[in-house]
């Protein structure tokens, strides 16, 4: 529950702190008192987005702070999964800067609104006026359906199968338009494919074509240079390995004589060794040179097919080739195996289909079974509240197609007079109508989802008198399971309240100041007997205010 609130520099409020009580707290107020600027303070708190417009001076920040005692509220787990200190008494604090950025804070770690938003959703629910007209909204229709029926965990069964097969028919689509595409280019690729398989081409490949390809272009030259390399290293009188011999056979006489001579001697022995292997490989290179024109076209007709390849494909090399290669490969491999890749994704999709109808089904059934007793005990709530004659159906037929919340249709009418026809709720309800039988849903709700805390906005539009009265019991008794706030001009809830804040303007030289204050008993007597006969409080109103307060 809300324990404490505290607001400064927002709007018109400059420096406010209230504490708060369990049970029924009533706020009231003239019009144009600073009531919505509350709640909108409130709003900000559960995660709504900041206005830098809302700052009442623009040179100080604004701050906006909330303390909740959630002991019994089970929020270990989700303060763990969002990665929050958790605490008893947490604090919620929201600031608005000078500069337009706001900040928010839980028990003083940084959070980001999303984070603020769903925690919000455990601890407030703020029910405007505009609220009420969610009543004929489809989706608030079965969120209530929902709550009362507790299938929180069906639904969020039912979501994960659905996205799972919508993943399926949207595979199934990109398949069907990739294989159109590919049949259309299947003869084409096929023909490329057969024409890069026929060249058999290896990483690599090209490099080694290139040299053996200049080696046959060369073949005198290299004949010619080898020989005589060869004569220069081995012939007899001045070849290169004969003089090095004859150095080596001198230096021999003396390489015993000075450790600087035998270093010479081997030394050279070693250059006579590694030319004596450079001599034979010479050899062997120049015994394999032969004029070979057969190799050389077939090397240089291959080359061509390469370079052509190239080209057509706007490859640098081999390996880009090879890329395409294994591309075209997929392509036609998607049309050829077309049939295949179809069928097992159907099969798929059915498997799937009937997975989601089961859970469909219990869905519905979860549903279907509430129904008659929700209609019942809210009936009987609408009697209480002056609609004796009100009836309520709800209607859950099976959907054709798989919904974003089941396999149902669900349609509420209301007849609001006796022997009057069902219409749509919307339709069938006048203002005041509609107040009542949100009024009815919401103590529903609130017996059967635990709500920490929620407050009424004016929930009383349209109603007078008895039914007022009535509307006050109602939510008398809700403020006896949980803290119920309500925000109101009538005399006969405003007097059913545990505790009564009054929520005036003051002005002074220089602006206007929204501020509250909770009230004393003899204050709540004078407060209600304002609401019931305006400014000049008589004797009647003042004992009519305290037989409202008794």
């Amino acid at each position: 529950m809300l324990t404490a609130l505290s607001i400064k520099n927002y709007a018109l409020i400059e420096d406010i702190n209230i504490k708060l009580q369990e049970g029924f707290t009533i706020i009231t107020g003239e019009t144009g008192a600073g009531k919505s600027i509350m709640l909108g303070a409130l709003g900000l708190l559960l995660g709504n987005r900041a206005d830098y417009g809302s700052i009442r001076d623009t040179a100080r920040k604004c701050v906006i702070e909330g303390n909740f005692n959630i002991s019994n509220y089970h929020l270990k787990d989700f303060f763990a999964a969002e990665d929050l200190d958790y605490e008893e008494t947490t604090i919620i604090r929201r600031e608005i800067l000078a500069s337009g950025k706001s900040r928010a804070f839980v028990n003083d770690t940084p959070v980001k609104l999303g984070s603020l938003n769903r925690l919000g959703q455990y601890l407030i629910d703020i029910h405007s006026q505009h609220e009420t007209l969610s009543l004929g909204n489809n989706d608030y229709q079965f969120q209530v359906i929902d709550t009362i029926a507790k299938s929180d965990s069906l639904l969020l069964e039912y979501k994960t199968e659905l996205k799972a097969y919508k993943d399926l028919k949207k595979r199934l689509s990109n398949l069907k338009e990739e294989q159109a595409q590919a049949t259309k280019e299947y003869d084409y690729n096929l023909f490329l494919l057969n024409e890069l398989e026929e060249a058999k081409l290896k990483e690599g490949m090209q490099e080694d074509l290139e040299t053996r390809y200049e080696e046959l272009s060369n073949v005198e030259e290299l004949t010619e240079n080898l020989s005589a390399t060869l004569n220069a290293l081995e012939q007899e009188e001045i070849g290169s390995l004969e003089s090095l011999k004859q150095a080596r056979t001198s230096l021999a006489k003396i390489s015993q004589l000075a450790s600087n001579y035998e270093n010479f001697h081997e030394r050279i022995e070693s250059v006579i060794i590694e030319l004596d292997d450079l001599s034979a490989e010479v050899a062997n290179a120049l015994e394999k040179v032969e004029a070979n024109p057969e190799e050389l076209e077939a090397i240089n007709e291959k080359l061509q097919l390469i370079y052509n390849l190239q080209k057509k494909h706007s490859a640098e090399n081999i390996s880009a080739l090879l890329r395409i290669q294994e591309e075209l490969q997929e392509k036609v491999s998607v049309s050829e195996n077309a049939e295949n890749a179809l069928a097992e994704l159907e099969a798929g999709i059915v498997k799937q289909e009937t997975k989601l109808n089961t859970v469909a089904k219990k869905l519905h059934s979860s549903r279907k079974s509430i129904i008659p007793a929700f209609i019942k005990e809210a009936e009987n709530l609408l009697s209480d509240l002056g609609m004796p004659n009100a009836k309520l159906k709800i209607e859950l037929k099976e959907a054709p197609n798989f919904l974003a919340n089941g396999r149902d249709e669900l349609f509420w009418y209301l007849a609001a007079n006796k022997g009057g026809d069902f219409k749509e709720i919307k339709k069938a309800a006048s203002g005041g109508e509609l107040s009542r039988i949100m009024l009815a849903v919401k103590s529903i709700l609130a017996a059967q989802s635990k709500l920490p805390t929620i407050i009424f906005d004016e929930i009383d539009t349209g109603v007078s008198g008895d039914i007022a009265q009535k509307m006050a019991g109602i939510l008398q008794r809700m403020g006896n399971a949980m803290q119920v706030i309500a925000i109101t001009h009538l005399p006969q809830i405003a007097g059913k309240g545990n505790s009564h804040f009054k929520i005036f303007k003051e002005d002074s030289a220089s602006h206007t100041t929204t501020k509250i204050i909770e009230l004393a008993e003899n204050e709540r007597v004078e407060e209600l007997a304002m609401m019931l006969g305006g400014k000049n409080i008589g004797d009647s109103a003042l004992a009519h205010a305290r037989a409202l307060l008794e």
